[in-house]
Protein backbone atom coordinates (compact mmCIF):
# COMPACT_ATOMS: atom_id res chain seq x y z
CA UNK A 1 0.00 0.00 0.00
CA UNK A 2 1.53 3.69 -0.64
CA UNK A 3 1.26 6.09 1.56
CA UNK A 4 0.92 9.63 0.68
CA UNK A 5 3.63 12.18 2.54
CA UNK A 6 -0.12 14.05 3.85
CA UNK A 7 -0.87 10.42 5.38
CA UNK A 8 2.62 9.91 6.77
CA UNK A 9 2.46 13.53 8.51
CA UNK A 10 -0.76 12.43 10.03
CA UNK A 11 0.59 9.36 11.35
CA UNK A 12 3.42 10.98 12.66
CA UNK A 13 1.42 13.04 14.92
CA UNK A 14 0.53 9.44 16.82
CA UNK A 15 4.04 8.64 18.59
CA UNK A 16 3.38 6.01 20.77
CA UNK A 17 1.53 3.89 18.69
CA UNK A 18 2.86 0.57 17.36
CA UNK A 19 3.17 -0.55 13.57
CA UNK A 20 0.37 -2.65 13.59
CA UNK A 21 -1.74 0.33 14.79
CA UNK A 22 -0.22 2.81 12.75
CA UNK A 23 -1.24 0.52 9.89
CA UNK A 24 -4.30 -0.05 10.71
CA UNK A 25 -4.68 3.97 10.14
CA UNK A 26 -3.52 4.27 7.24
CA UNK A 27 -5.60 1.60 5.77
CA UNK A 28 -8.22 3.80 6.62
CA UNK A 29 -6.63 6.99 5.44
CA UNK A 30 -5.63 5.67 2.47
CA UNK A 31 -9.01 3.82 0.99
CA UNK A 32 -11.30 5.34 -1.23
CA UNK A 33 -11.40 7.66 -3.19
CA UNK A 34 -10.30 10.34 -0.75
CA UNK A 35 -7.33 8.13 -0.30
CA UNK A 36 -4.33 10.04 0.35
CA UNK A 37 -5.51 13.34 0.68
CA UNK A 38 -5.91 13.02 4.38
CA UNK A 39 -9.84 13.37 4.73
CA UNK A 40 -12.14 10.43 5.68
CA UNK A 41 -15.68 9.74 4.82
CA UNK A 42 -17.23 6.71 6.89
CA UNK A 43 -20.40 5.43 7.03
CA UNK A 44 -21.91 4.80 10.33
CA UNK A 45 -24.50 2.30 10.41
CA UNK A 46 -25.44 1.78 14.19
CA UNK A 47 -28.96 2.95 13.68
CA UNK A 48 -30.64 0.07 14.25
CA UNK A 49 -29.66 -0.20 18.02
CA UNK A 50 -30.27 3.38 18.31
CA UNK A 51 -33.61 4.31 16.86
CA UNK A 52 -34.83 0.79 15.96
CA UNK A 53 -34.95 -1.15 11.97
CA UNK A 54 -37.95 0.49 10.78
CA UNK A 55 -36.83 3.85 11.89
CA UNK A 56 -33.88 3.32 10.23
CA UNK A 57 -34.15 1.17 7.21
CA UNK A 58 -38.32 1.53 6.45
CA UNK A 59 -37.03 4.41 4.08
CA UNK A 60 -35.23 2.20 2.18
CA UNK A 61 -35.96 -1.34 2.80
CA UNK A 62 -32.59 -2.74 0.99
CA UNK A 63 -31.21 -1.28 3.92
CA UNK A 64 -32.80 -3.59 6.10
CA UNK A 65 -29.52 -5.99 4.82
CA UNK A 66 -26.49 -5.81 5.98
CA UNK A 67 -24.76 -6.51 3.12
CA UNK A 68 -26.51 -3.20 1.37
CA UNK A 69 -24.59 -1.25 3.73
CA UNK A 70 -21.04 -2.76 2.95
CA UNK A 71 -21.85 -2.34 -0.67
CA UNK A 72 -23.04 0.94 -0.67
CA UNK A 73 -19.37 1.92 1.29
CA UNK A 74 -17.61 0.27 -1.82
CA UNK A 75 -19.45 1.53 -4.41
CA UNK A 76 -19.21 4.93 -2.99
CA UNK A 77 -15.19 4.96 -2.54
CA UNK A 78 -15.30 5.44 1.03
CA UNK A 79 -12.81 5.26 3.73
CA UNK A 80 -14.39 2.89 6.28
CA UNK A 81 -17.19 1.34 6.83
CA UNK A 82 -18.71 1.07 11.28
CA UNK A 83 -21.17 -0.84 12.44
CA UNK A 84 -21.95 -3.13 15.40
CA UNK A 85 -20.84 -6.69 15.56
CA UNK A 86 -24.17 -8.23 14.08
CA UNK A 87 -24.37 -6.09 10.73
CA UNK A 88 -20.36 -6.89 10.27
CA UNK A 89 -20.37 -10.66 11.00
CA UNK A 90 -23.06 -10.83 8.42
CA UNK A 91 -20.85 -9.89 5.58
CA UNK A 92 -17.66 -10.19 6.96
CA UNK A 93 -16.84 -13.13 4.72
CA UNK A 94 -18.44 -11.81 1.66
CA UNK A 95 -16.17 -8.42 2.12
CA UNK A 96 -13.06 -9.24 3.50
CA UNK A 97 -10.56 -7.11 2.83
CA UNK A 98 -12.81 -4.85 0.40
CA UNK A 99 -12.89 -2.09 3.04
CA UNK A 100 -11.55 -1.37 6.30
CA UNK A 101 -14.55 -1.58 8.93
CA UNK A 102 -14.94 -0.35 12.04
CA UNK A 103 -16.61 -2.29 14.99
CA UNK A 104 -18.66 0.02 17.25
CA UNK A 105 -18.30 -1.76 20.58
CA UNK A 106 -21.01 -0.18 22.77
CA UNK A 107 -24.41 0.99 21.78
CA UNK A 108 -27.74 2.66 23.36
CA UNK A 109 -31.39 1.78 22.71
CA UNK A 110 -34.40 3.92 22.25
CA UNK A 111 -36.71 1.54 24.48
CA UNK A 112 -34.66 2.04 27.32
CA UNK A 113 -34.98 4.32 30.42
CA UNK A 114 -32.02 5.45 30.78
CA UNK A 115 -29.93 6.25 28.24
CA UNK A 116 -26.66 4.31 29.02
CA UNK A 117 -24.43 2.57 26.27
CA UNK A 118 -24.16 -1.34 27.07
CA UNK A 119 -20.94 -2.99 25.74
CA UNK A 120 -21.89 -5.24 22.71
CA UNK A 121 -18.44 -6.25 21.18
CA UNK A 122 -14.98 -7.32 22.25
CA UNK A 123 -11.34 -6.34 20.57
CA UNK A 124 -11.21 -10.33 20.05
CA UNK A 125 -14.11 -9.66 17.73
CA UNK A 126 -12.74 -6.96 15.99
CA UNK A 127 -9.53 -8.76 15.56
CA UNK A 128 -11.45 -12.28 14.75
CA UNK A 129 -13.60 -9.89 11.95
CA UNK A 130 -10.43 -8.61 10.33
CA UNK A 131 -11.52 -4.75 11.77
CA UNK A 132 -9.20 -1.99 11.20
CA UNK A 133 -10.53 0.28 14.80
CA UNK A 134 -12.64 -0.53 16.95
CA UNK A 135 -15.71 2.52 17.81
CA UNK A 136 -16.84 3.55 21.35
CA UNK A 137 -19.30 6.46 22.17
CA UNK A 138 -19.31 8.38 25.75
CA UNK A 139 -21.67 11.12 26.68
CA UNK A 140 -19.25 13.51 28.74
CA UNK A 141 -22.10 15.55 30.79
CA UNK A 142 -23.80 12.13 31.48
CA UNK A 143 -24.56 10.32 34.80
CA UNK A 144 -22.98 7.34 33.12
CA UNK A 145 -20.02 9.31 31.51
CA UNK A 146 -17.29 8.18 34.15
CA UNK A 147 -17.92 4.72 33.83
CA UNK A 148 -17.80 4.75 29.79
CA UNK A 149 -14.61 6.80 30.07
CA UNK A 150 -13.44 3.21 32.32
CA UNK A 151 -14.72 0.96 29.94
CA UNK A 152 -13.00 3.28 26.99
CA UNK A 153 -9.77 3.47 28.53
CA UNK A 154 -9.93 -0.24 28.89
CA UNK A 155 -10.63 -1.41 25.69
CA UNK A 156 -8.85 1.47 23.88
CA UNK A 157 -5.33 0.14 25.70
CA UNK A 158 -6.16 -3.35 24.67
CA UNK A 159 -7.25 -2.44 20.92
CA UNK A 160 -3.87 -0.82 20.49
CA UNK A 161 -2.33 -3.46 22.28
CA UNK A 162 -3.68 -5.49 19.60
CA UNK A 163 -2.65 -3.43 16.51
CA UNK A 164 -6.38 -1.85 16.16
CA UNK A 165 -7.02 1.77 15.96
CA UNK A 166 -9.46 3.70 18.12
CA UNK A 167 -12.69 5.67 16.71
CA UNK A 168 -14.43 7.70 19.82
CA UNK A 169 -17.93 8.97 19.44
CA UNK A 170 -18.47 11.89 21.57
CA UNK A 171 -21.54 12.83 22.20
CA UNK A 172 -22.34 15.44 25.15
CA UNK A 173 -25.89 15.27 26.97
CA UNK A 174 -27.13 14.32 30.51
CA UNK A 175 -29.53 16.01 33.52
CA UNK A 176 -27.37 19.72 33.39
CA UNK A 177 -27.50 20.03 29.34
CA UNK A 178 -30.35 21.38 27.41
CA UNK A 179 -30.81 19.99 24.00
CA UNK A 180 -29.03 23.96 22.98
CA UNK A 181 -25.69 22.91 25.01
CA UNK A 182 -25.38 19.76 23.80
CA UNK A 183 -23.80 21.21 19.90
CA UNK A 184 -22.93 24.86 21.89
CA UNK A 185 -19.34 25.72 20.58
CA UNK A 186 -17.83 25.58 24.36
CA UNK A 187 -19.04 22.20 24.80
CA UNK A 188 -18.28 20.34 21.12
CA UNK A 189 -14.65 21.55 21.68
CA UNK A 190 -15.21 20.11 25.56
CA UNK A 191 -16.68 16.80 24.32
CA UNK A 192 -13.83 16.26 21.56
CA UNK A 193 -10.82 17.58 23.75
CA UNK A 194 -11.75 14.90 26.30
CA UNK A 195 -11.76 12.07 23.32
CA UNK A 196 -8.44 12.99 22.63
CA UNK A 197 -7.33 12.98 26.18
CA UNK A 198 -8.97 8.97 25.97
CA UNK A 199 -6.36 8.48 23.62
CA UNK A 200 -8.60 8.38 20.15
CA UNK A 201 -6.61 8.34 16.77
CA UNK A 202 -10.19 9.49 15.46
CA UNK A 203 -12.72 11.62 17.11
CA UNK A 204 -16.63 12.17 15.63
CA UNK A 205 -18.41 15.17 17.45
CA UNK A 206 -21.34 16.77 16.04
CA UNK A 207 -21.13 20.16 13.94
CA UNK A 208 -20.90 22.75 16.49
CA UNK A 209 -23.70 25.75 16.96
CA UNK A 210 -22.68 29.11 17.76
CA UNK A 211 -24.48 28.69 21.23
CA UNK A 212 -21.92 29.16 24.13
CA UNK A 213 -23.35 26.99 27.38
CA UNK A 214 -21.37 27.13 29.91
CA UNK A 215 -21.42 31.10 32.33
CA UNK A 216 -17.79 30.02 32.73
CA UNK A 217 -16.64 29.41 29.25
CA UNK A 218 -18.71 31.91 27.82
CA UNK A 219 -16.53 34.57 29.72
CA UNK A 220 -13.67 33.29 28.27
CA UNK A 221 -14.83 32.60 25.03
CA UNK A 222 -15.13 36.49 24.85
CA UNK A 223 -12.74 38.03 26.65
CA UNK A 224 -10.42 35.98 23.98
CA UNK A 225 -12.28 36.60 21.24
CA UNK A 226 -12.96 33.43 19.76
CA UNK A 227 -14.99 33.80 16.91
CA UNK A 228 -17.98 30.90 16.37
CA UNK A 229 -19.42 33.31 13.87
CA UNK A 230 -19.73 30.47 11.26
CA UNK A 231 -19.61 27.11 10.83
CA UNK A 232 -16.19 27.01 9.52
CA UNK A 233 -14.32 28.85 12.33
CA UNK A 234 -16.32 26.81 15.07
CA UNK A 235 -15.05 23.99 13.15
CA UNK A 236 -11.86 25.64 13.42
CA UNK A 237 -11.66 25.86 17.17
CA UNK A 238 -13.22 22.26 17.72
CA UNK A 239 -10.13 20.72 15.51
CA UNK A 240 -7.63 23.37 17.41
CA UNK A 241 -9.43 21.71 20.83
CA UNK A 242 -8.01 18.26 19.73
CA UNK A 243 -4.17 18.99 20.08
CA UNK A 244 -4.62 21.58 17.92
CA UNK A 245 -5.25 19.43 14.73
CA UNK A 246 -3.04 16.59 15.86
CA UNK A 247 -5.99 13.77 16.11
CA UNK A 248 -8.39 13.77 13.16
CA UNK A 249 -11.63 15.00 13.86
CA UNK A 250 -15.00 13.79 12.24
CA UNK A 251 -18.48 15.33 11.99
CA UNK A 252 -21.53 13.88 11.78
CA UNK A 253 -24.06 14.10 9.40
CA UNK A 254 -26.63 14.52 12.21
CA UNK A 255 -30.53 13.94 11.38
CA UNK A 256 -32.24 13.42 7.87
CA UNK A 257 -32.13 16.49 6.71
CA UNK A 258 -32.27 17.65 3.17
CA UNK A 259 -29.57 17.52 0.51
CA UNK A 260 -28.75 21.38 0.00
CA UNK A 261 -28.73 21.96 3.68
CA UNK A 262 -26.22 18.97 4.12
CA UNK A 263 -24.00 20.07 1.38
CA UNK A 264 -23.96 23.48 2.66
CA UNK A 265 -23.09 21.93 6.40
CA UNK A 266 -20.33 19.87 4.57
CA UNK A 267 -18.46 22.96 2.76
CA UNK A 268 -18.23 24.63 6.34
CA UNK A 269 -16.79 21.39 7.57
CA UNK A 270 -14.13 21.17 4.77
CA UNK A 271 -13.32 25.25 4.91
CA UNK A 272 -12.72 24.66 8.86
CA UNK A 273 -10.25 21.97 8.51
CA UNK A 274 -12.20 19.14 9.56
CA UNK A 275 -11.10 15.57 8.57
CA UNK A 276 -14.09 14.91 6.99
CA UNK A 277 -17.73 13.40 7.26
CA UNK A 278 -19.06 10.57 9.13
CA UNK A 279 -22.68 10.25 7.63
CA UNK A 280 -25.49 7.49 8.06
CA UNK A 281 -29.20 8.08 7.95
CA UNK A 282 -28.68 11.30 5.02
CA UNK A 283 -27.27 8.64 3.11
CA UNK A 284 -28.73 4.66 3.30
CA UNK A 285 -32.11 6.21 4.33
CA UNK A 286 -32.18 7.20 0.25
CA UNK A 287 -32.67 5.40 -2.68
CA UNK A 288 -29.49 3.82 -3.26
CA UNK A 289 -28.05 5.55 -7.06
CA UNK A 290 -29.45 9.02 -4.95
CA UNK A 291 -26.95 8.03 -2.04
CA UNK A 292 -23.89 7.47 -4.35
CA UNK A 293 -24.92 10.57 -6.42
CA UNK A 294 -24.74 12.42 -2.91
CA UNK A 295 -21.41 10.71 -1.72
CA UNK A 296 -19.90 11.40 -4.56
CA UNK A 297 -20.48 15.25 -4.17
CA UNK A 298 -19.25 15.20 -0.68
CA UNK A 299 -16.11 13.67 -1.91
CA UNK A 300 -16.23 16.29 -4.61
CA UNK A 301 -16.30 19.13 -2.01
CA UNK A 302 -13.57 17.58 0.13
CA UNK A 303 -11.23 17.23 -2.74
CA UNK A 304 -11.79 21.15 -3.62
CA UNK A 305 -13.98 20.47 -6.50
CA UNK A 306 -17.62 21.52 -5.64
Amino acid sequence: MRITQRVKKILDNYESDNPGTLGNLARILMEGKLGGSGKLLILPVDQGFEHGPARSFAANPPAYDPHYHFQLAIEAGLSAYAAPLGMIEAGAASFAGAIPTILKLNSSNSLATDKDQAVTGSVADALRLGCAAIGFTIYPGSEFAFAQMEELRALAEEAKAAGLAVVVWSYPRGPELDKAAETALDICAYAAHMAALLGAHIIKVKPPTAHLSLPSAKKVYEAQGIDGSTLAKRVAHVVQACFNGRRLVVFSGGDATGTEALLETVRGLRDGGANGSIIGRNTFQRPKAEALALLSTIIDIYQGKA
